[in-house]
């Protein structure tokens, strides 16, 4: 048994990941923001689900993007095994209708508060020489798409900053491992934030045609038995990631729709453990 720390828990992939990992024998702490607030109904319902199956699964309440949460949230964490960084959410449409404050709010979430949440539990995991930090990344940190270029800009530095952290704490024992999937029907493209300066963003017709286009088709393939489009697979790619062996785990898995995008990986792959041995270094 593990005790995970999974952020983001109010919907999607981290609500899915917090039940079945609770089932399968876990200590989960699933946090969100605002669990007397706006997520209360989400926090109650795993509160409810853990109760009536005696379950250890708990709820906390986290914003990742602010310090001072945070900190109180720090206080209360016993030590942790796995942090799966999972909250997040997207900005579409043209960058030149995005006002700066938009842009540093979206970098703030999916790059600054994932590392917020990793220095909550690091200093546990070196004192234990063990741990495990998986990314949630997304294929959009792989490829970049028009009207997606704010989004495609925190994960892509998301990717960067995970290879990075991979490096420097394997050493220490503690592995970190990337997680970039498709879409999936978890309510993500309904919650994305559009370009705040809609007299700039009405320029961009051929932008919102492509999203409008390419929403659409995602949306046709949901309903597709065949296409892999069950969230389940993203839980299923963390449990396998959490019960690899320590130092085994690779760095980049993705899951669902690709896109092609797995085709980067598989090149790119070699080449960065080549380079890595150019340079003296091995994971």
């Amino acid at each position: 048994m593990k005790t995970i720390l999974i952020t983001g828990c109010s919907s999607g992939f981290g609500y899915m990941a917090a039940k079945y990992l609770a089932e399968k024998g876990h200590h989960v702490i699933a946090s969100m923001r605002n669990v007397n607030g706006k997520n209360a109904g989400p926090a109650g319902e795993l509160l409810e689900f853990g109760s009536k199956n005696k379950l250890k699964l708990e709820v906390l309440d986290l914003d990742v993007t602010s310090d001072e949460s945070v900190k109180a949230a720090a206080e209360k964490l016993p030590g942790v095994d796995v942090l799966i960084n999972n909250a997040g959410y997207g900005y579409g449409g043209a960058v030149e209708a995005f006002a700066p404050g938009s842009v540093l709010a979206q970098l703030d979430l999916n790059i600054v508060g994932t590392v917020r949440a990793a220095q909550m539990v690091l200093p546990g995991m070196r004192a234990k020489k063990s741990g495990l930090i998986i990314q949630v990344s997304s294929v959009a940190g792989r490829g970049a798409f028009p009207g997606w270029a704010v989004y495609n800009a925190s994960k892509w530095g998301l990717e960067g900053l995970s290879e990075g952290m991979r490096y420097e704490l394997a050493p220490l024992g503690i592995d970190v491992a990337i997680v970039e999937p498709g879409p999936f029907e978890t309510k993500f493209l309904e919650n994305m934030v559009p370009a705040g300066q809609e007299e700039i963003a009405e320029v961009y017709g051929h932008v919102n045609e492509f999203n409008m286009n390419f929403v659409s088709n995602v949306k046709s393939l949901f309903a597709d038995e065949n296409a892999p489009t069950d969230p389940m697979l993203i839980v299923k790619i963390f449990e396998d990631l959490i019960d690899a062996e320590p130092g085994s785990r690779p760095l980049r898995t993705i899951g669902g729709l690709d896109f092609g995008m797995q085709k980067i990986n598989d090149v790119t792959e070699p080449v960065r453990k080549e380079i890595l041995a150019g340079m003296g270094l091995s994971e």
